[in-house]
């Protein structure tokens, strides 16, 4: 069995592989041709290697067990990542508005422009499958580094097939003697709008973390319904926080049970509470404090009472049994 922290490592080393080749390539041919729009795809996959890297020391740092001085683990780490990604998003797409707008207000001649648009047909294809074994895998492991990754090489392919389509125009304008080689540049000018969108979606999901952000609404409700399926041994909860490191969720709160209930009973129920938790969330970290429940409730845990009028009644008439008989 491969563990998850070999599966991330392996599919971010393939995507600085990737990456890499389509740098070189892009670069060559962009060069060598004299077009803008394939020299700032270049400068884009050149950040996509920069991320990919990024992506792949930290897959690897987050996987490291706790120790002494990171108590709770490296989560944070692909959070990390994941923000400087975007700010490197933001300076490349800055670069190749700078560049298409000098190549508006000075044309230059592009030469043998079907191997520009080849070229791009290429890395659209290699993006695509790249991006999609990305996906697939920060998806199963929950690697927000591989997911921002993985989103990188997705907007790769749309501004790839932009520059595409652009430069197979110019080539058509050409043979009709159209002059079309603005659309380079302003085909440039469309990759770094992109680009700049997937700047914006990264830098929020992957900074909310670092402030500590709560768990979605759909799994901390997921975590509640484990609580409530343990009643009538779990009488109420409240005191409820969430949050996340990485790929690591964090669960803490109060539960409320008989106050007669032995501490191995208590322990017991905490454990398999727990268990059901991180059945569903395997990388989940769970704290669970217990207080006993008089059923008297203060206003601190009345909202989290998950006892029905009926069940309460049962419960007070157990209880008041339980004490006329040792008053006997």
């Amino acid at each position: 069995m491969i563990s998850r922290a070999k599966v991330k490592g392996r599919a971010a080393r393939l995507s600085v592989i990737a990456c890499s080749f389509l740098v070189a390539l892009k670069l060559a041919v962009g060069l060598t041709i004299g077009s803008v729009s394939i020299i700032s795809e270049a400068a884009h996959s050149a950040v996509d290697l920069i991320a990919a890297i990024m992506a792949f020391l930290s897959v690897r740092i987050a996987g490291r067990p706790a120790d002494d001085d990171h108590p709770f683990g490296h989560g944070k780490i692909e959070n990390i990542s994941g923000t400087v990604e975007a700010l490197l998003i933001f300076l490349a797409a800055y670069w190749i508005i700078s560049e298409a707008w000098s190549k508006i207000m000075n044309p230059t001649e592009i030469e043998t422009v079907w191997l520009g648009a080849g070229v791009m047909l290429i890395s659209a294809v290699v993006n695509t499958l790249i991006s999609r074994r990305l996906f697939a895998v920060g998806r199963e492991t929950e690697s927000i580094a591989l997911q921002a990754d993985a989103w990188h090489l997705r907007t790769d392919v749309y501004t790839s097939l932009g520059v595409m389509l652009s430069l197979a125009a110019i080539c058509i304008g050409d043979r009709i003697s159209l002059d079309l080689r603005i659309l380079d540049p302003l085909a440039a000018i469309f990759v770094s709008l992109l680009i700049l969108k997937a700047a914006l979606h990264l830098t929020i999901a992957s900074a909310r973390d670092l402030l500590d952000s709560s768990l979605p609404e759909d799994e901390k409700t997921l975590i509640k319904e484990k609580i409530v399926s343990m009643k009538p041994d779990v009488r109420g909860f409240h005191a409820f926080r969430t949050r996340r490191s990485g790929s690591y969720r964090f669960a803490e709160f109060h539960i409320m049970v008989d106050s007669d209930m032995t501490v191995e009973e208590s322990h017991q129920l905490t454990d398999m509470l727990s268990r059901a938790i991180r059945e569903q969330y395997p990388c989940s970290f769970v704290t669970i404090h217990v207080e006993p429940c008089r059923l008297h409730c203060d206003p601190g845990c009345v909202d989290g009472c998950i006892l029905s009028e009926e069940e309460r009644r049962a419960i007070e008439g157990s209880a008041g049994s339980r004490r006329a008989a040792s008053t006997d």
